[in-house]
């Protein structure tokens, strides 16, 4: 991994609710999580939780895959 990799990563898991969102989809491995059952998980807002998932994905994190309207992380 390079470091510019490495520091993108660690800076987006540096924010309490993304690294509230990744721990749990890392405990709900292998399962692919619509962004809807995260939020309502974790209590966070939609639109807040639409920014922090776009994060860890920019961050090479997380990636989502579509299935009809959904978004499945």
């Amino acid at each position: 991994m390079k470091i510019t990799d490495a520091t993108e990563a660690l800076s987006a898991l540096a924010q309490p609710s993304r690294l509230s969102v990744f721990r749990w989809l890392v405990r709900q491995y292998p399962a692919r999580v619509a962004a809807g059952d995260i939020g309502q998980a974790l209590d966070i807002a939609p639109a807040t939780l639409s920014f922090h998932l776009a994060t860890l994905e920019r961050a090479g994190l997380l990636q989502h895959q579509r299935e009809g309207r959904s978004r499945l992380y």
